[in-house]
């Protein structure tokens, strides 16, 4: 995967920053980054040696720093803050400290920023505490979303960003510039992040195009098809209950607060490169209030789960009874037909037996579809009962 001249430092760190984890398998990571192993090793070394500017062709930190007084640090701190206008106190202290600056108290901070016009109260009041909920590990569960659109200063068109988040750690996934919200789009991004990062177990996305469709019980589209096959479930934020995709909208929230508001975009490479280098910061830099003020690279891991270049067959076991399903979107069972989605025409589709007599499931690969009941006087596909998700 070619790497973008204005993100090169910042994929170097994110590569040193995995890399240098416990357990980190160093040469699968150089794969999937598309760099050579003597690259990667010799970048870790720079790293261990000089940090980040070890990863740069010229460093732009002096060799020592000068001696501290008051007005230097509030310096620092001015300084972070005109970088990060939306970062608060404890973010601010946290990041200081670890470029290696002794940082006063937050409530110091804070000060500082009261004192030299950078609060806003009315930002301030806004600012609640809530409770997390979070996954176990991460790659459990990649949250799916677009954060509307921006439009693009030349020429007119729209930018729409498409993010991805790891639940357990935030670390920001994905973060592309989209001409469109379709599922084409979706997939190729989503094929150069399982290239990288390999796959999930599960993602979660709302229930919009191209991740769900309008018709209840056919649920499918193209695109959650694809991930299907590669063994990834799918699952849908519940209507109405925005709080199922929680740490999206939080995230969308920083993202509009940080990125979006304070910019302006020629076209979707200028889109891009701002994304691309803000999404370093994100990552690698901001301390996240929902982790300690640790940076969500330091508790994210890869995925053991390669992405397969080639889509593996569905499988069945021997007791399943397959159907493949009609070019109309439908699956014949004794004599009846029953519409199962027009994502799933050509595709193998497995029949199980339930405790009740009569009833079967409708199996694709590991997701189940709903079920069909034998003894009902019209032929259709029962979606499965909502079942309580647990909090995302």
């Amino acid at each position: 995967m070619p790497w973008q001249e204005q993100s090169i430092v910042s994929l170097k760190l994110e590569f040193v920053t995995l890399a240098t984890q416990e357990g980190a398998n160093v040469r699968e990571l150089c794969r999937r980054y598309g760099i050579s192993p003597p690259t990667g090793y010799k970048w870790r070394r720079r790293y261990a040696a000089a940090g980040v500017a070890g990863l740069a062709e010229r460093s732009r930190r002096p060799a020592a720093s000068p001696a501290r007084t008051p007005p230097a640090v509030e310096g620092e701190v001015l300084a972070l803050r005109d970088a990060h206008p939306a970062w608060g106190g404890r973010k601010l202290r946290r990041r200081l400290q670890d470029l290696g600056v002794e940082a006063p108290s937050a409530s110091t901070v804070t000060a500082i920023l009261r004192r030299h016009g950078r609060l806003d109260p009315a930002e301030v009041a806004k600012h609640v505490a809530f409770r997390r909920f979070e996954h176990p590990a991460p790659n459990d569960l990649w949250q799916l979303d677009f954060k509307g659109h921006v439009a693009l200063a030349a020429g007119g068109g729209r930018c729409h960003p498409f993010t991805v988040l790891d639940d357990h750690s935030r670390f920001l996934l994905g973060l592309a510039a989209c001409g469109d919200e379709r599922g084409e789009t979706v997939r190729a991004a989503l094929t150069g992040l399982f290239r990288r990062y390999g796959l999930p177990w599960r993602v979660l996305a709302d229930n919009g195009p191209p991740w769900g469709t309008p018709h209840p019980g056919q649920d499918l589209t193209a695109l959650c098809v694809w991930l299907i096959r590669l063994g990834v479930a799918v699952s849908h934020g519940r209507p109405f209950h925005p709080q199922t995709q929680g740490k999206a909208e939080r995230f969308h929230r920083t993202l509009k607060a940080e990125l979006l508001r304070a910019h302006a975009y020629r076209d979707l490479a200028d889109s891009q490169a701002a994304f691309d280098a803000w999404r370093g910061v994100y990552n690698l830099e901001r301390p996240h209030a929902a982790l300690g003020l640790a940076t969500p690279a330091s508790r994210y891991r890869p995925s053991p789960r390669p992405f397969p270049e080639a889509l593996p067959p569905p499988e069945y076991g021997p007791d399943d009874e397959v159907r493949a399903v009609h070019g109309g979107g439908q699956l014949s069972y004794r004599g009846r037909l029953y519409f199962v989605g027009q994502a799933l025409r050509g595709q193998p589709v497995a029949l199980r037996p339930t405790s009740t007599d009569g009833v079967l499931a409708v199996h694709f690969c590991h997701h189940r579809m709903g079920q069909i009941d034998l003894r009902a006087a019209a032929p259709a596909l029962t979606p499965p009962g909502e079942a309580d998700d647990p909090e995302v």
